[in-house]
């Protein structure tokens, strides 16, 4: 399947391009979150665009498969980066691609992807900035 077939894991995780993420402020408080909450919880969120670059909070390598439910993922597992990247106003966790384990570090500079997940879907990803490489 190429990628253009292939469908976001989620609906309106993302969108536009290049992709944003979308998150939601809460009308309220103000506080923002990702991704924003489903059903009635969701309506008290303002949709908002979250920045595509952010700083490197946290990270590790998941060396197993999670569990089924609620992973959904290939049915071959292989271990993949997993970080926190602080976007400004909300630190995102997310799937890391482009570096190996010891190329990351605590700021570094990432930016947003869409990457292949399985054989039909895509997920959004961080990788280490195009000036930070």
């Amino acid at each position: 399947m190429n990628a253009a077939a292939r469908t976001p894991i989620a609906e309106n995780l993302w969108r536009g391009e290049p992709p944003q993420l979308v998150g939601g402020r809460h009308r309220d408080s103000g506080e923002v979150v990702f991704p924003v909450p489903p059903g009635e919880a969701g309506e008290a969120y303002e949709r908002i665009a979250l920045p595509r670059t952010g700083k490197l909070w946290s990270w590790t390598r998941q060396d197993f498969r999670p569990k089924s439910p609620p992973y959904a993922g290939p049915e071959t597992f292989t271990p993949f980066l997993l970080g926190y990247v602080d976007l400004g106003n909300v630190i995102v966790e997310s799937r890391l691609e482009g570096a190996g384990l010891e190329d990351l570090r605590l700021g570094q500079a990432m930016e947003l992807i869409i990457v292949p997940f399985g054989e039909a879907h895509t997920t959004f990803a961080f990788q280490p900035a195009e000036d930070a490489r």
